[in-house]
């Protein structure tokens, strides 16, 4: 089932996400509807506060980025339970991104090249891996939203202000994408 994407100013968007066990209420279903909705919206990966769900838990497909690369680019297709990420290394690189939830705004955001993570897979069993390059990027922005951390929180004060009109404007619901959006109604 497609699910409505959360727009900017969505305070569920800016909540720390909790951790959830194995027997959370039909969890193999959201996941489902998760890929769903974010295949749809053409993204590499969706948060589930993005879909109004504070809880710790995304999904990432850079898998679909390897034919576009056309590199030695290994892609990654991973669901994310309860995420710690451990260590973030190597010279921060810049890399303009975007995100579902804030539609039409992209910028360059500073990332470390490599970290090294500790997660729980769809079925909880338990991993400690490392990802570099874009795979460590997509994790990262995935990681912050259960964080209460947009991309935009990353940007310079002067280059943030700069955006506010288009964020307000997000944040009313105005915004011209071809999936299923909710804003926040006060």
């Amino acid at each position: 089932m497609l699910l409505p994407v959360i727009l900017y100013g969505d305070p569920v968007l800016k909540k720390r996400a909790e951790e959830i066990t194995a027997d959370y209420p039909k969890l193999p279903e959201l996941i489902k509807n998760m890929w769903q909705t974010m295949y749809n919206a053409s993204g590499v990966g969706i948060a589930a506060p993005q879909i109004g769900l504070s809880i710790r838990l995304f999904v990432v497909d850079t898998a679909q980025l390897t034919e576009k690369k056309k590199t030695d680019f290994q892609g990654i297709k991973k669901v994310f339970i309860n995420p710690t990420i451990l260590e973030e290394e190597g010279s921060e690189w810049k890399y303009e991104e975007g995100c579902l939830s804030i539609p039409g705004i992209r910028e360059d955001v500073f990332r470390n090249p490599n970290i090294k993570i500790h997660y729980y897979d769809e079925n909880f069993n338990e991993f400690t891996e490392t990802f570099d390059d874009i795979n460590a990027r997509v994790i990262q922005h995935e990681y912050d939203h259960i964080e209460g951390i947009l991309f935009t929180d990353k940007l310079k004060p002067l280059k943030r202000k700069l955006l506010l009109q288009k964020l307000n404007k997000i944040a009313r619901g105005e915004v011209d994408v071809d999936y299923r959006v909710k804003a926040f109604k006060k």
